[in-house]
């Protein structure tokens, strides 16, 4: 799914208002509905609805959604920030057919402190926000400003039309965070906004669900836009299927370096994961002190023992496999840091980057332009500012991970909430799978085994990154169904995947 800027935006719906053909007023009658949907869906009939309208398209968007929650049964008022220049076009016609019904309350304000929520007995109030909408170019401040602010002292559900007030489609990094709605959902029209995948963004957004509007696809299809959403019909071209005469050097053989003393359990996390995932063989390079573990541990993986007892200090051949991953649990000593130096100049195909090694390349920047083209770094955002410094936002994150992955050729699998591939063309794949309960230790490890595992298989490295993660989300939701996101360990994930893989199976 594309993720669209405000000028694509605005020209999908010209287009689809040109070649649908469909009025502007019945686009809006058309998104307004989609919106009651949804509120039916989760809003029972005692609800009562505070819809607080700014004077364009947004605002009429929620003029619309009054009227037609009125037809439905539902409590509603309607109260207007009249501090625009004009209203626009579709504004002024839905609130004409607004105004028409008679026992349905419309009030322009002159103040913010006129908006409240203790005048409503017996019903579970709940604040609709269509102040502003996507267009917005500047900060808000003035009496606009106030009206936010006011909303956000309420202790009551917020749902924010297309986009919270205040918050830009993208950056936001000159905003004054008390001037922009907090929301507990966000209805958004067709495609997410950028805005919604940063971190620093999520007290404004709270969850957000896109809702089709029927703008037109192929005119969607056409645009150019450099960021992606990852849904489950992205990822389902990406499977590859299993010859019925193939055997397990069909399917790649991967080398893992991972482990030290004392973390010898990121190394057994990553294997399985790495083995789940369908490699066809398995090498694990492990400390001496590693070996009796992981020869009971993971049975169906090879082990390669290295020259120290307790770290890794080097491998010698790596002729025979078609992917290293490193990182996970090794440590950042300094004959680690120097095996780790060798494997980059000697590697002729690329490597999945993770954890200590991570932290190494951090100390060493120099050899990140040794980095074999098409690697795949997997840092989360701590290892990711060792790498390029310190960062204030999550808009100036995206922007950093984007010059990364260019200048060094390389894939940046940067963790979180909506965990963002950026790729060395400057393309940027948000995920859309995963929950909280996947905060806890050793679930980058199976993510890192995932990876390997894909790129040994033969997928690219795109594909790995992005298939990888989405795999590595869809079994952590699949897991967190099963015994709840408190309860989540880094072992479920990967005993997950085989369900994950399942379920892509029966949608392809």
């Amino acid at each position: 799914m594309k993720i669209l800027n405000a000028e694509q935006t605005r020209a999908a719906d010209a287009y689809t208002i040109a070649n649908e053909p469909i009025k502007s007023i019945d686009l809006m009658e058309r998104a307004a509905l989609a919106c009651v949907n949804w509120i039916e869906n989760f809003f029972n009939k005692d609800a009562y609805f505070k819809i607080v309208c700014g004077m364009g398209n947004n605002g009429g968007d929620g003029l619309a959604i009054a009227r037609i929650l009125h037809q439905k049964g539902y409590g509603v008022e309607v109260l207007i920030a009249p501090y625009f220049s004009k209203a626009s076009n579709d504004f002024t016609e839905n609130r004409k057919r607004l105004e028409s019904i008679k026992d349905i309350s419309v009030k322009e304000i002159k103040d913010a402190g006129e908006i409240c929520i203790t005048d409503i007995k017996d019903k579970h109030v709940a604040i609709i926000d269509a102040i502003l909408g996507s267009g917005l170019s500047k900060p808000v401040e003035g009496k606009l400003a106030e009206v936010i602010q006011r909303i956000n002292t309420f202790n009551c559900p917020v749902v924010a039309i297309d986009i919270p007030s205040g918050l830009m489609m993208e950056d936001n990094s000159k905003a004054d965070r008390k001037n922009i709605a907090n929301a507990t959902f966000t209805l958004t029209f067709q495609s997410p906004k950028l805005a919604f995948m940063f971190a620093d963004n999520v007290k404004h957004i709270g969850e957000f669900y896109v809702l089709d509007i029927g703008l037109d696809k192929q005119f969607i299809a056409s645009q150019k836009s450099p960021n992606y959403f990852v849904t489950q019909e992205m990822v389902l071209p990406m499977l590859k299927h299993r010859a019925k005469f193939s055997h397990k050097g069909t399917y790649g053989h991967a080398l893992l370096i991972a482990g030290s003393y004392g973390k010898m359990g990121a190394a057994i996390l990553a294997a399985k994961a790495c083995l789940r995932a369908g490699v066809g063989l398995l090498t694990l390079h492990v400390p001496e002190c590693g070996y009796s573990i992981l020869q009971t541990a993971v049975s169906e993986a090879m082990l390669s023992v290295d020259e120290e007892d307790r770290e890794f200090s080097g491998i010698k051949d790596i002729g025979k496999f078609n992917v290293v991953g490193i990182g996970p649990g090794i440590g950042q000593e300094k004959r680690t840091a120097n095996g780790f130096k060798l494997l980059i100049q000697n590697s002729k195909f690329p490597l999945v980057i993770d954890a200590d090694a991570l932290n190494i390349l951090a100390e060493n920047q120099t050899w990140l332009s040794f980095l074999p083209a098409g690697s795949i770094l997997t840092p989360h955002p701590g290892e990711f500012e060792r790498l390029v410094g310190k960062i204030n936002d999550g808009y100036q994150m995206h922007e950093a991970q984007i010059e990364f992955a260019r200048k060094h050729c390389v894939y940046v699998v940067l963790k979180g909430a909506y965990t963002a591939i950026a790729t060395p063309q400057g393309e940027v794949y948000f995920n859309s799978t995963g929950n909280p309960g996947m905060a806890t230790a050793g679930s980058g490890d199976t993510l890192t085994g995932i990876i390997t595992s894909l790129l040994a298989q033969g997928y690219t490295s795109q594909q790995a990154a992005v298939l990888g993660v989405y795999l590595h989300g869809l079994a952590g939701d699949i897991a967190a169904n099963e015994f709840g996101q408190e309860a989540l360990i880094a072992e479920d994930i990967t005993n997950s995947l085989g369900k994950a893989f399942k379920h892509l199976w029966e949608a392809k």
